[in-house]
This record gives structure tokens, sequence and C-alpha cells, in this order.
């Protein structure tokens, strides 16, 4: 599975005030950690950047570059912003991240990455906003893949979709909805490949319980076919999930996805808080901030 590292985000306290002051120190720092962590791209989030945006991209993806030779990707809404950053790249072509569903994103982003010959999120917004099940999901998908395809001439391969990661503490049914739509994904998009914002799944609940949600979703997304997720650099567990190294963690959650009997006495205490979490995830129980507890 190919990861991008999410810490880069003008969100950040630190990574923030390194982006507003252009102070290049802790975001090369941050660069060659992500790059050390194994991280198949980095994302630059600049966040909308209305007024400094094409400005700011201007100066980081040359500040990024300078370090590391790991693939960029560029977050910003900025449209200025994202085709100055791919004018600034003097390496691989950067990923946009992302282009919405909508008129006005899809005519204004599609002819960059066509331009540029650059990869790009597609993420499955439309202009109603976000999908209410699985068969909207693959209506705006083939929407997606049609026009960048057909009327722009962009490979298949080049197109990640991102059906949206929800928060497991206010929308479960959408969790299940997202994986209903991973079962017609190949169909609906043949060639195309899959990607998620993986930590939208513990936006919200306590921060010490975010690692686990985001391992457990992880596996989870592993079975159902996710070429990549957008990830905590710092979350080792989660890389060593994503490259295969805790099967029997693994064989756990998909013996929960499938309602199969669990001896939980039989169990670690690691590996009984990753039978709780899928149990929750997959709304097998109602979640709490304390479901490791009951």
């Amino acid at each position: 599975m190919k990861l991008l590292g999410e810490n880069l985000n003008i969100m950040s306290v630190k990574y923030g005030a390194a982006l507003k002051s252009r102070d290049a120190k802790p975001l090369q720092e941050l660069a060659r950690q992500q790059a050390n962590a194994g991280m198949d791209w980095i994302d630059l989030n600049i966040g909308p950047a209305g007024k400094t945006g094409e400005e700011l991209m201007n100066w980081l993806v040359p500040v990024i570059e300078e370090v590391t030779e790991v693939p960029l990707a560029l977050d910003t809404s900025n449209v200025k912003a994202i085709a100055a950053g791919l004018k600034a790249s003097k390496r691989q072509r950067p990923l946009i991240n992302s282009i919405m569903v909508r008129p006005e994103r899809m005519e204004a982003l599609l002819p960059l990455a066509a331009e540029h010959d650059a990869e790009f999120v597609g993420l499955l917004w439309g202009p109603e906003g976000m999908p209410r099940d699985e068969n909207e999901r693959g209506a705006l998908c083939a929407e997606l893949v049609y026009k960048a395809t057909g009327e722009y001439g962009i490979k298949p391969e080049r197109i990640y979709i991102d059906p949206i990661q929800t928060p497991v503490n206010v929308q479960q049914n959408q969790i299940m909805s997202v994986l209903e739509f991973m079962k017609m994904f190949e169909d609906i998009a043949p060639g195309c490949r899959s990607t998620i914002g993986l930590s939208n799944v513990s936006n919200g609940p306590p921060e010490h319980l975010r690692p686990i949600l985001n391992q457990v979703m992880l596996i989870i997304w592993k079975r159902h076919g996710l070429y990549s997720a957008i990830v905590d650099t710092f979350d080792t567990k989660l890389h060593e999930i994503a490259r295969g190294q805790h099967k029997n963690l693994e064989t756990l959650v998909h013996k929960v996805e499938d309602g199969e009997a669990i001896d939980m006495a039989s169990l670690t205490p690691e590996e009984v808080k990753y039978v709780k979490t899928a149990k929750v995830i997959l709304g097998h129980a109602l979640y709490s901030d304390s479901w490791l507890e009951i």
C-alpha cells in the first residue's frame, strides 16, 4: 500500500507557523522525517490560502524538493496555487490533491492535470456535498472518470479516487457505504486507483484513541483493495500494518467483519482492543469514547 504523509499542514501549530513565516528549516526537517518513514508522497497542505497561496506554493515546493526526492502532493483549494506548485516543481510532477466532482472545480483543474501530465485525487464530493450512499458515490465517480479520460485524455492510472472517509463518532453508516462503494469501484473506474484520508475516521474522538481507530480502519481498507492512504507520518504501527507486518491483527479484524465468533478470553490485551475497535467501526456496537473499557 502506498502512503502519503499528512503532517505538513497549515493547521499544525508548529508547521503552520513555519509556513506563515516562510521558515524553511522545520519544514525541511519534517520532509526528511517523512522520507525516512517511507512515505511515498509528502502532502503540502496550505489550506485555502486565498491571498498568498500562489506565492506560498511557489516558495514551498523548491524548499521541500531541496532535501528529498519523495514526490509531493499539492493540497489546497486555491487553483492558482496548484498551478504555481506544478510549475515550480523540478522533479516528478506533484499529485493534485484534490479535484472535487463539481463543474467549476473540474473545469479549472482537469486542464491543469492534463497539461502537466499530473496525477490527481478525485474527491467524491459533488454539487450537493457529501454523497448519501454508495450509489451516489458510484455516480460521482463515473462522472469524474468519464470527464477526465474522455474529454481531457488523462490516463486512468493517474486518477486516485477518494470516496471520503467519515468520522466514526458521528457517521458510522457512511463508513459502511464507502466500503460498499469499494466493491463496485473496479467496475465503475477500471484502471483507476483508490485513496482515502484515513485520519478522518478518528477526527473527533480523544487524541489517545485516534491511533487504534486509524490502524483498524486501515486493516479494513486493505481488505477492500485500497491502493493508497493519506496517513500520519509518525504512526509507526500504522506503517507496519500497511506493509503486512501484523497478520494476526488483520485476521482478527476480518473475523469481526465476517461476523465470526471470537473467544475474547483467549486474546492478548492488544488483540482485545483491535476486536472491540473493529466492532465499533463496522457498526456492530455503538460508538462511545469508552468503547475500549466496556
